[in-house]
């Protein structure tokens, strides 16, 4: 079957457009233009231009610049492209024009197509548009996307792993097992004392991403071109921010200075920071899940993860970490994404920054990619591994580290000369110990007990 056309015109002439396309001219000019990389906006992100469309309409009308039928239409339309309907009508790949205006115009012309089929005439750039452009439109849409996507699905990602990590230290709070800063067998500590180390670590992007987020919520639009809110009405602004508020369910603020929000990207630079922290710090955990899973018999072989596929084309009976590789991997993209925004945000020439469309994207697919990688760890890797008991015990006791509790009643020399005989001989420090001292063995016992030594403090 083939494909059918429809003239559609704008100011640079006509343009054939697929006869059941939602878009219009501009839409089809990008997608003939931009035949790069094959990735489209994330949904989050158009969603989000649609959301500031909506809103903008109800400001206008509240203004008294746009009628209360095509304000209807307009959020009407909206809601169909926010509950997932239309997908198929934003085809415009990610390397476009920097401002971003293409897919601002995709949007534009699928809503006023959308309200044309209802009956209402709507014109893209005279209604869906007014009191905007691409350069507000764009920088704004961004951040309400990341701050929807950071408050309703990163953030109870992070608190739902951080939960399972603590129910599982409390399951594990007795277990004792070596320790080992630099890789190295150092004291001993708990399994629940290591878990409890990773929720401390995540509890800090779970701090700061609110924090963050509240810049974020202060928003450039009603600046329009270049910050001045030329063809903006007076009172646009404040409205739209409080027409937003009320339609996402979530507060914005306008900004007092909207030059800022539209030439700079530094707000979502430190968001993405932060994200590159959590990113590391799931790196840290999956890392440790890996060494405690090596094995089992030549690797350290302290847990065993849930078995969730085979592990090797060739190798029959190998299971793989695979939950911690991949997010292992998504910690290096999300750097990646880090070093592409970072980047991004320097093409600030003057008034707009030209690469908004490579910022959205790396931004929401760091969020998309952090969220889900949360859950896995929680749900597939952490929650139900066990623990090998003997084989923690058994390197627990030949652990020369162990001496270390015997410096302040031997001193220092002395303690050097068990645990290097013990390593020597690959015999448990306790035996050695009452060899080379006059202690008693149940003294030792007492001082060389592993679960005593994860508690701290002076042994007497």
């Amino acid at each position: 079957m083939t494909q059918g056309y429809r003239t559609e015109s704008d100011s640079m002439g006509e343009v054939q457009v697929p006869e059941d396309a939602l878009y219009a001219a501009q839409t089809q000019r990008a997608v003939d233009n931009f035949a790069i990389s094959g990735l489209t906006m994330p949904t989050d992100m158009i969603q989000a231009i649609a959301r500031v469309k909506a809103a903008a309409a109800k400001a206008n009308t509240k203004v008294g610049s746009l009628e209360e039928k095509q304000r209807d239409a307009i959020v009407k339309a909206v809601e169909q492209i926010i509950n997932g309907e239309h997908q198929a009508h934003f085809p415009i790949d990610i390397f476009q024009t920097g401002s971003g205006t293409s897919s601002n115009m995709n949007v534009n012309e699928v809503i006023a197509n959308l309200c044309e089929q209802d009956g209402v005439d709507v014109h893209p750039n005279d209604h869906v548009n007014q009191s905007q452009s691409s350069n507000d439109v764009i920088p704004t849409s961004i951040q309400v996307a990341s701050v929807l996507a950071v408050e309703q699905r990163l953030q109870p990602a992070i608190k739902h792993l951080m939960e399972v990590i603590r129910s599982k230290a409390v399951e594990l709070r007795d277990v004792v097992k070596t320790g080992r800063p630099p890789l190295m067998d150092a004291m001993p500590m708990t399994l629940a004392q290591e878990l409890e180390a990773w929720a401390g670590q995540l509890s800090h992007s779970a701090e700061q991403l609110p924090q963050l987020l509240q810049h974020s919520r202060i928003l450039p639009q009603g600046g329009t071109a270049i910050g001045t809110g030329i063809n903006a009405p007076e009172g646009f602004a404040e409205a739209f921010a409080k027409e937003l508020s009320d339609f996402t369910g979530t507060e914005f603020k306008t900004s007092p200075n909207p030059f800022t929000g539209i030439a700079g990207q530094e707000l979502n630079l430190q968001l993405h920071g932060q994200l590159n922290t959590l990113a590391t710090t799931l790196l840290k955990i999956s890392n440790d899940l890996r060494w405690m899973n090596s094995g089992p018999l030549a690797g350290l072989g302290e847990i065993q993860l849930t078995a969730l596929q085979p592990g090797s084309s060739i190798m029959p009976g190998k299971v793989n970490p695979v939950i911690p590789e991949a997010v292992a991997m998504v910690a290096a993209q999300v750097n990646g994404n880090h070093t592409t925004i970072t980047t991004a945000a320097q093409q600030g020439n003057f008034q707009l920054n030209v690469m908004l469309p490579v910022v959205a994207y790396n931004l929401l697919q760091s969020i998309e990619l952090l969220t889900n990688s949360c859950h896995a760890l929680a749900d597939k890797a952490i929650k139900d591994f066990e623990v090998n008991e003997e084989r923690l015990n058994e390197a627990l006791a030949k652990n020369p580290i162990l001496v270390t509790a015997l410096n302040p009643v031997i001193g220092y020399s002395k303690a050097a000369e068990i645990a290097k005989k013990a390593y020597q001989n690959g015999r448990p420090i306790i035996d050695v110990a009452d060899e080379m001292t006059d202690l008693g063995r149940e003294r030792l016992e007492q001082l060389l007990n592993p679960k005593k030594l994860t508690e701290g403090g002076v042994s007497q």
